[in-house]
C-alpha cells in the first residue's frame, strides 16, 4: 500500500474514532487515534519525509539555470600621463550585470539526484514503518491493561476466598474440631495471595502507565474482548507470509533505498574528477571604468568548461569513506532481511500456537472450575479435606491465569504476524476494535483494596 492509500485509510480511522468517542471513548479505536496525535516518533518520521522531500528540489536545482545579478558604485581620482599635459581629475564610476549560467553537463549533480530520490524512498518508507509500530505498540499496551485488570482481579478473588478459608479453619479449630496443620497451610496461603494481590495491582499501574505515555491520555475504564474465536493466520502458510514481508515491509525497503542513497553518494564523489560544462551569458553596463564619461555596454556568451586536476586528496578520501558507509549499508541490508525473514516464521508460528493454546486454557479453566466446585461441595459434607480445597482453588485460579494471558495473546499474536510481514494497517485496528464488548469491565482492584481484609 502506497502513502496516499495508507493516508486515506488513517483518515478514516481518525473519523471513526472521533464519532467513537462521542458516546464510548475508551476503546482501542480512541487510544489509536491519541496516539497518533501525539506520538514523538511518529512526528518526527513525518518531519524526516519532509526533510527528504525538500531534498529533492534542492538537489536538482543544479541542473537547472542559475541568474545573479551585481552592481557597484564608487568615487575614482585618476591621473593619467604620457599622453601629453597630465590630467588630473575626480569622476563617479558605476557598473552592473547579469549573468546567466546554464549547466550542460555535471555529474555530480546527477548523482546528487539519485541520493536525493533514495532519501525520499527511505523517509516514506520510514513513514510508513513508524505507522505500524505505532499500531502494534498502542494494540501491546492496551491489551496490556487488559491482562493486567484480569489478572488483578483474579487476585483479588483469590485472597478473598482464601480468607474465607482461613477463617474458616480457625473458627474450627476454636470449637475443637480443627486441625492445627490445615490453619498454618491455610495462613501460608493466604499470605500469597495477599503478595500476588499487591503484584497485580502494581502491574496494572504499569500498565496503565505505558499505555498513558503513547495516547498522553490516561483512560479510566477500557473496553475489554468479547467471546473470540481463535483464528489461524489466513493463509495458513508461512510462503505467503514471508513473500509479503520481503515486498511490503517497511524496515527492508527503508534499507534498500538507504543503500541505493550509498551508492548514489560514492558516484558524487567519484564524479567529483569529472569536468563540467556549462554555457554562461553575461549582460554588462559600465561608466567611467577606464576613462571619465566614458560608457560601456555588451552581451557575450561562452561556453565553459572546467576540470578538476588536484584537490589536496580530498576526492579520494571522500570516495574512499562512501565506499566505506555503502558497505555499513550493504551489511545492514543483508541483516534486515534475516531479521525480518526471522521474525516472520515467529510470528506465524506463534499465532498457530496461540490456537491451540487459547483452545487448551479454556478447556483447563473448565475443568479446574467444575474440580473446585467439586472439591468445595466435598469439604462441605465432610469427604475432602482443607489441603484439597486450598490446592483446587489455586489450581483455579492459575487456570484462570492461564486463560486471560492466552485471550490477549491471540489478538497480539494476529497484529505481530500482520506487522512483521509490513501489512499491518489501520484498518486493522478497526476490525480488532469490533471485537471489543461495548460494556467495560470494573477497573482492577487498587493496592489498598488489594491489602489485608
Amino acid at each position: 500500500m502506497g502513502l496516499n492509500s495508507l493516508r486515506g485509510a488513517l483518515a478514516i480511522c481518525v473519523c471513526l474514532a472521533m464519532t467513537a468517542s462521542q458516546g464510548y471513548a475508551e476503546d482501542l479505536l480512541s487510544a489509536y487515534h491519541e496516539a497518533v496525535a501525539h506520538d514523538p516518533v511518529l512526528a518526527e518520521a513525518r518531519a524526516r519525509l519532509a526533510e527528504d522531500r525538500a531534498g529533492l528540489p534542492a538537489a536538482r536545482s543544479a541542473l537547472y539555470p542559475h541568474i545573479g545579478a551585481a552592481a557597484s558604485v564608487g568615487g575614482n581620482r585618476a591621473q593619467v600621463t604620457g599622453i601629453g599635459l597630465p590630467i588630473l581629475t575626480d569622476y563617479l564610476s558605476d557598473s552592473y550585470s547579469v549573468t546567466l549560467t546554464q549547466p550542460l553537463f555535471n555529474g555530480q549533480a546527477l548523482s546528487a539526484l539519485g541520493v536525493a530520490r533514495a532519501r525520499l524512498r527511505a523517509g516514506t518508507a520510514g513513514l510508513i514503518q513508524a505507522q505500524q509500530h505505532l499500531i502494534e505498540a498502542v494494540t501491546d499496551a492496551y491489551f496490556g491493561v487488559l491482562e493486567a485488570q484480569a489478572d488483578a482481579r483474579v487476585a483479588l478473588r483469590q485472597k478473598r476466598l482464601l480468607t474465607d478459608i482461613y477463617r474458616k479453619t480457625r473458627a474450627f479449630l476454636r470449637v475443637g474440631s480443627g486441625d492445627p496443620i490445615a490453619v498454618e497451610e491455610a495462613r501460608a496461603n493466604l499470605e500469597a495471595a495477599r503478595a500476588s494481590a499487591i503484584t497485580a495491582s502494581n502491574a496494572v499501574r504499569v500498565a496503565r502507565a505505558r499505555l498513558a505515555r503513547l495516547t498522553h491520555r490516561r483512560f479510566r475504564r477500557l473496553r475489554d474482548l468479547g467471546p473470540i474465536r481463535a483464528q489461524l493466520p489466513r493463509p495458513d502458510a508461512v510462503a505467503p507470509w514471508l513473500a509479503a514481508a520481503l515486498a511490503d515491509q517497511p524496515r527492508l525497503e527503508e534499507a534498500r533505498a538507504n543503500l541505493r542513497a550509498a551508492r548514489a553518494a560514492v558516484r558524487y564523489h567519484e564524479r567529483a574528477r569529472w569536468p563540467t560544462l556549462a554555457v554562461v551569458g553575461v549582460a554588462q553596463h559600465g561608466l567611467g571604468l577606464l576613462l571619465p564619461r566614458v560608457e560601456v555596454n555588451q552581451l557575450g556568451a561562452s561556453l565553459q568548461l572546467s576540470l578538476p586536476i588536484y584537490q589536496g586528496g580530498g576526492v579520494s578520501a571522500a570516495t574512499a569513506q562512501a565506499q566505506a558507509a555503502a558497505a555499513v549499508s550493504r551489511n545492514r541490508l543483508r541483516d534486515v532481511r534475516d531479521t525480518i525473514r526471522l521474525d516472520t516464521k515467529t510470528a506465524f508460528l506463534n499465532l498457530q500456537r496461540s490456537v491451540s493454546e487459547l483452545d487448551a486454557a479454556r478447556a483447563a479453566r473448565r475443568a479446574a472450575r467444575i474440580s473446585w466446585q467439586a472439591t468445595r461441595k466435598g469439604y462441605e459434607v465432610g469427604t475432602r479435606s482443607i489441603i484439597d480445597l486450598l490446592t483446587t482453588a489455586t489450581q483455579y485460579a492459575a487456570a484462570e491465569r492461564s486463560y486471560n494471558l492466552a485471550l490477549y495473546n491471540q489478538i497480539l499474536a494476529r497484529v505481530a504476524l500482520k506487522g512483521a510481514a509490513g501489512v499491518l494497517r489501520p484498518t486493522d485496528i478497526l476490525a480488532i476494535n469490533a471485537l471489543l464488548v461495548r460494556r467495560s469491565r470494573p477497573p482492577a482492584p487498587s493496592v489498598a483494596a488489594a491489602g489485608s481484609p
